[in-house]
């Protein structure tokens, strides 16, 4: 029996990961351009999906769709897929490929069909499985978030308890390559709970890393209130990167109290000077448009994306209300010109990314510095 992976630019890193815990189970998963037999899987966000819907429904084979999107709306996918991986796949994904392999097609935990689904019974413990084999992917060393942002799947699909790859198996993996690159959902958060940082874990990580470190880049951001100078002491001490990036999300502190973000605009003010004291240029997330932002409170957020803007570099983020979060069902409300004219004007200047009208680029893969 063979098993396809559908190429995917977006699913590149779970594509690695889940080929890996695969292969440790006897399975191999071969990248394909189009469905082909006898199954084929496929990683899922809410951008890509209304491309391949057809193609899954369509095609002559076994589909296995799994991703943020098919975890968050598992009923609809399930009504065009075969079988819906929801949540993690590490585990659940070989077990299903085990069982259709002898001809089973037995109720597994955390897979949906059109008729049935009941929930995973356990998270998957980091260690247990390789972060990717011979297919390069980034070194995912947390999962989880104890923060609930209205706009973020992460929760959502991972949990709010934070679970850590230990010191060595990162280290195992991070050495093989003459650069360190990682995936988190906050690289400061490494070894805590997520909200009480524990800076000497971070940095007996680091100490035992070689070659280039890159931490705190794009797709191991970190948040605003762990930045400070222990924290950019470690960057400077070990680190090769010389940018720093987190999320601000926005300059209304009435609009931050109402996402849960758990901090305020006044910290990520303060993170912003802090990164360009010590010499480290700040990369700040924005995002415009939420449902619920007044005219007021997008002024805020365009005028700290200017104050930002002076000491190091912005990305805005069009919102989009990303399915099994506090704000799916909800539309993105328009932009004032006032705001349109600042994000274009420190774009032409070179101090400004992504794209406030056209919400897809936030998952386009970005330069990694």
């Amino acid at each position: 029996m063979q098993v396809n992976w559908r190429e995917i630019p977006a699913a590149r890193n779970s594509f690695a990961v889940l080929r890996a815990a695969c292969e440790a189970t006897g399975w191999y998963l071969h990248p394909v351009p189009q469905p082909a037999s006898d199954i084929t899987c496929y990683s899922l966000n809410s951008i890509s999906e209304p491309r391949y819907h057809d193609e899954i429904a369509d095609a002559d084979c076994i589909t296995v769709v799994g991703g943020p999107h098919a975890t968050a709306c598992w009923r609809e996918v399930s009504a065009y897929a075969d079988y819906v991986v929801v949540g993690e796949g590490e585990y659940t994904l070989p077990r299903l490929l085990a069982e259709l392999e002898v001809g089973k097609d037995e109720h597994i935990p955390g897979v949906a069909t059109r008729d049935w689904y009941e929930p995973a019974k356990s998270s998957v413990r980091l260690d247990a499985y390789p972060p990717f084999s011979e297919v390069m992917g980034y070194v995912e060393i947390s999962r989880g978030c104890p923060f609930s942002c209205g706009y973020c799947q992460t929760p959502q699909i991972f949990g709010h308890c934070m679970r850590h790859r230990s010191i060595d198996e990162i280290v195992r993996y991070a050495n093989r390559y003459g650069q360190a690159r990682f995936v988190t959902p906050n690289a400061f958060a490494y070894g805590s709970d997520g909200i009480h940082p524990r800076f000497d874990r971070i940095e007996h990580l680091l100490k035992k890393l070689s070659h280039q470190i890159f931490f705190g880049t794009f797709p191991s951001e970190v948040r605003p209130e762990f930045i400070c100078e222990e924290s950019l002491s470690l960057i400077t001490g070990y680190c090769t990167n010389t940018k720093l990036h987190f999320g601000a999300q926005s300059g209304s502190d009435a609009i931050l109290s109402r996402l849960h973000r758990g901090h305020t605009i006044a910290e990520a003010i303060r993170a912003a000077e802090l990164c360009y004291d010590t010499g480290i240029t700040p990369v700040v997330d924005f995002i415009v448009g939420f449902p619920f932002e007044t005219d007021e409170d997008q002024r805020e957020t365009a005028s700290a994306i200017q104050e930002v803007a002076r000491m190091g570099k912005i990305h805005v983020h069009r919102f989009i209300p990303l399915p099994g979060t506090p704000l799916a069902g909800t539309r993105a409300r328009s932009l004032l010109s006032e705001t349109e004219k600042i994000c274009g004007e420190l774009a032409l200047g070179g101090k400004l990314t992504g794209s406030w009208n056209k919400p897809e680029i936030r998952f386009f893969r970005r330069r990694l510095k």
